[in-house]
């Protein structure tokens, strides 16, 4: 039987973190986005994928409550759909015992305010069956290692992170080769190393294969599971779920994009999205643009660390033009970050490739002139480094340019700096 446990690093994700991980709406890792789902989404696809759940609808008026209740039965559980965890003692899940007070119910939960979050939905969900014992399965991506993990436990229906914590011998954590994925045998290998008890062996080694299925076909980064219960009849079903889905794979998974909650999107994000840039807004002040993730993702740590020099400021955004540092490109880049009121100063940090210097210098100076022309005046200064092919080149086209906003700096910590100092004088 093979069992993993990860270390531990500020840089990456052990087991229990990576549970922890799985409620962040965005992992900016190499530009890296994730998705995640409300449950009544996971519940659909768990649906569509074979997973054993209960009926439930999604609603968005209390008064819609009562016609899915009785088609339910005239019972139901009505739960509030917020990506967080701890609704239910925040009030958020109630059992109706009426069409009238499923209505009662819902109105009470919509425009709720959960650790942030306001409802605007609301799943109403089928009454499960007495429940006789309750599971935790999951599977993820664990990065530390470059595989995937499946994470189980007899003791679900709880917190697993506190369980993870202070019962570390209560959940299992197993490795699952991509190539291989969850056969039957590794299936079975999950059942014994979590003890799960023999009556339900077979039957939670079914929903463990169809499970991890689920996570394959939707090209996901989490799949989990909580609580899997056994009810009274001996059945297993999935009682909630939450999925986060890999954003990086939205080229083959098209349908994907009716998922995403588009009215909490931040506007930025998805003004970047429709460019076909790769941004993600971070809290800070110092706006920064690059060519490549490496890059980008150095370039925040520098600036943050400049930054503590400079009364804490922190990088803005996390954005990636890639290769081609066209004039288009690099406007469009401009223009989202000069949009975001928290920026204060621009970084461009670019290292010339097969995209020259002397064409990332020519597509500033004409992304300015072009936003000049669109009648987006650029206010706030740009310290633009380049290095690499044609470095020189490209900086006699920034200095010949004279722009009054540009500063052109030569080395990657020196830039920084000279960003961060901008941005706390403002």
């Amino acid at each position: 039987m093979q069992t993993q446990t990860c270390r531990r690093s500020p840089q990456t994700t052990n087991a229990t973190d990576a549970i922890a991980m799985k409620r962040d709406r965005r992992d900016t890792e190499k530009g890296r986005t994730r998705v995640d789902l409300f449950e009544y989404q996971a519940r659909d696809l768990f649906a569509k994928h074979g997973v054993p759940v209960l009926a439930g609808e999604v609603i968005d008026t209390p008064e819609a409550a009562r016609a899915v209740t009785e088609r339910l039965g005239g019972k139901s559980v009505v739960k509030a759909q917020v990506k967080v965890g701890g609704r239910g003692k925040a009030g958020g899940v109630k059992l109706a015992d009426s069409g009238d007070d499923a209505v009662e119910k819902a109105g009470q939960i919509l425009g709720m305010d959960i650790k942030g979050h306001t409802v605007h939905k609301v799943m109403i969900a089928e009454l499960a069956p007495e429940i006789a014992e309750e599971y935790y399965v999951s599977y993820l991506l664990d990065r530390t290692n470059r595989t995937f993990l499946c994470i189980a436990s007899v003791e679900g229906g709880m917190d697993i992170e506190e369980v993870a914590a202070n019962r570390p011998e209560a959940v299992a954590k197993i490795a699952v080769d991509a190539n291989a994925g969850v056969t039957p045998e590794k299936a079975r290998e999950i059942v014994e190393a979590a003890k799960f008890p023999a009556d339900v062996a077979d039957k939670i080694a079914d929903v463990l294969q169809t499970l991890w299925k689920t996570f394959v076909a939707e090209d996901a980064l989490l799949v989990e599971v909580n609580p899997l219960a056994k009810v009274a009849s001996g059945d297993i079903l999935a009682l909630d779920g939450k999925v986060s889905l890999d954003a990086n794979a939205d080229f083959r998974q098209p349908e994907h994009e009716a998922l995403e909650d588009k009215d909490a999107a931040n506007p930025l994000e998805a003004a970047a999205k429709a460019k076909g840039l790769n941004y993600v807004k971070l809290d800070g002040e110092v706006g920064i643009i690059g060519n490549g993730a490496g890059l980008v993702m150095s370039t925040l740590d520098v600036v943050a660390y400049a930054g503590e020099n400079h009364g804490g400021v922190k990088p803005a955004n996390f954005l990636d033009i890639g290769g081609g540092a066209s004039a288009e490109v690099m406007a469009n880049g401009l223009e989202i970050i000069l949009g975001d009121p928290d920026v204060k100063s621009v970084f461009v940090n670019v290292f010339g490739g097969i995209t020259a210097c002397d064409e990332v210098a020519n597509g500033i100076v004409q992304a300015l002139e072009l936003l000049s022309s669109k009648g987006e005046e650029v206010t706030k200064p740009l310290v633009v480094r380049l290095d690499g092919n044609n470095a020189e080149l490209g900086r006699k086209i920034l200095s010949d340019a004279n722009h009054p906003l540009v500063q052109r700096v030569d080395t990657m910590d020196g830039a920084a700096d000279k960003a961060a100092e901008l941005a706390a004088a403002k």
